[in-house]
């Protein structure tokens, strides 16, 4: 890795990062619940995303280096598991086992299932 593509995938994280910020605090001023709403719509289009880059990246229509500024980098700084995994257990600790479920297995598989979709997708142009 050259030092420039490093920089690149640092500023894009922080680029994500603030990104996922403003995402979430939009989604929490128009939807007030005690589920982490905004964590899923940012973990769920974060993974599509991340599917639809690879498979454009696996076609040939996007270089490496930009699979991993923008993967790596941006998606990397905007998705946030870790957020979704404390969400979880907060859940479970105000005793709502469902929600908990919903929050940690639901997203889980919702975010694979976009993820191969958007993986689909991407190879799509190149077929």
């Amino acid at each position: 890795m050259t030092p420039l593509l490093f920089l690149a995938v640092a500023a894009a994280g922080g680029v994500g990062a603030a990104l996922r910020f403003v995402v979430d605090g939009v989604v929490r001023a128009r939807i007030r619940s005690s589920y982490p709403v905004g964590v899923t719509i940012i973990n769920v289009t974060g993974s599509f995303l991340l599917g639809l880059l690879t498979g454009l990246a696996l076609g040939q229509l996007v270089s490496e280096q930009w699979l991993v500024v923008l993967g790596t980098g941006l998606l990397g700084g905007y998705t946030t598991f870790s957020t979704a995994s404390f969400e979880t257990v907060r859940l479970l600790q105000l005793r709502r086992p469902g929600a908990a479920l919903a929050n940690g297995l639901g997203m889980l598989v919702a975010s694979v299932a976009v993820a191969t979709l958007g993986l689909w997708l991407g190879t799509l142009p190149a077929a």
